[in-house]
């Protein structure tokens, strides 16, 4: 998704999206300041970052990788 595709979003299902993304992430033992900003990044594809975390890549390197 891009950055202004989600801004189309309604507010309801853009809070939605962000909750399902920093939970998928946060259930993987993401630290949560780890996963807020993870989350945050819309354009990252979030099932490439959940990818990169169940083999073991930090998560403070998630967003560098998938820029």
């Amino acid at each position: 998704m891009t950055a202004a595709q989600f801004e189309l979003l309604e507010p309801a299902s853009a809070e939605e999206l962000l909750r399902a993304r920093f939970e998928a992430l946060a259930e993987r033992g993401c630290p949560l300041g780890d996963a807020l900003v993870i989350a945050s990044h819309v354009e990252v594809d979030i099932v490439d970052a959940v990818g990169l975390l169940d083999r073991g890549c930090p998560p403070d390197l998630v967003l560098p990788t998938l820029a």
